[in-house]
């Protein structure tokens, strides 16, 4: 099935969860000279226009994004996710979003790599046509761009040949749209594979909380893969409606990741509940461990 289009969803809460998180661990990996890879198993179109076309129809950016644009009291991480956006909309008037492969080329450094999959026919081209508009950008500024590689492919299987990184230093966002169930028995093999190939690189998993089984069991499925330690948190902005439809949490689950990521979280996501909440629904859960261990933490704000 090819027909979900994220441009429907560009900006929600669960694009601000994402796209945090993935900044921060970016940020991590940036703290040593070494370059590294980052791989987007599907990547979207990359930009997105929040005035016009599918975002506008439910302009679900007002639930993420616009409630943190005006705000004076941003903490620091907060900030530098904001700020991302920013640079997308230079007049201050918030019209366009950043995909995930937005939020990775503009955080990089010019010796890291990035490889974008993308499997839906129209939105690999607009990927495509958004970076040569960008390496454009580059070349009039005199800057010397990140090599980037897109590839209208299946990400899940495009995975397999690209480790591990020469570097042997990589993030791998792993965001497929859930459609199928077969997605969620996707991202467990995928995830068991790369580890095989390779075992100390960051994987960050974005899920929908959604009233279906295969949902709510990836976590725990998640936790049983060998790692070097896993993180998960999730994000509910409201309490679920009756009739089980709507999104109103989301989740991103990280194997193997920075130290510095789970004290970032304890701190930021009460801000997170607080800004973008509706009602006392509203709310985050944090947890940490190993294949035999587990720290759990609930709030509600």
């Amino acid at each position: 099935m090819l027909s979900y289009r994220h441009a429907f969803h560009a900006g929600n809460h669960a694009d601000v969860l994402k796209h945090f998180v993935t900044i921060q661990l970016l940020e991590y990996l940036n703290q040593k000279d070494t370059p590294y890879m980052v791989i987007d198993t599907h990547a979207g179109a990359g930009l997105y226009a929040l005035d016009g076309g599918y975002a506008a129809k439910n302009a679900e950016y007002e639930s993420g994004i616009s409630r943190l644009w005006d705000r004076k009291d941003l903490p620091p991480a907060v900030a530098e996710y904001v700020n991302v956006v920013r640079k997308l909309n230079p007049d201050g008037k918030l019209r366009f979003y950043p995909g995930s492969p937005y939020c990775a080329d503009v955080t990089m450094r010019e010796q890291d790599r990035l490889r974008l999959f993308e499997l839906h026919p129209s939105d690999g081209r607009i990927l495509t046509e958004n970076f040569r508009k960008l390496d454009e950008q580059r070349e009039r500024s005199n800057t010397r761009g990140k090599r980037v590689m897109i590839t209208q492919g299946n990400g899940f299987a495009g995975l397999k040949a690209l480790l591990p990184p020469p570097s042997r230093r990589g993030l791998v966002l792993i965001d497929p749209p859930y459609e199928v169930k077969e997605d969620y028995q996707h991202v467990k093999k995928t995830l068991e594979d790369a580890l095989l190939r390779f075992s100390t690189g960051t994987y960050a998993v974005w899920y929908p909380v959604l009233n279906r089984m295969e949902s709510r069991q990836l976590p725990d499925k998640l936790k049983r893969i060998k790692g070097n330690g896993w993180l998960n948190v999730t994000l509910t902005v409201k309490t679920p409606s009756p009739d089980g439809f709507g999104l109103h949490s989301s989740g991103m689950f990280v194997i193997n990741p920075p130290w510095t990521l789970e004290p970032l979280l304890k701190e930021v996501m009460p801000y997170l509940v607080k800004t973008m909440g509706t009602d006392a629904g509203a709310g985050f859960t944090l947890e940490t461990g190993t294949t035999m261990a587990v720290n759990t933490g609930t709030r509600r704000v």
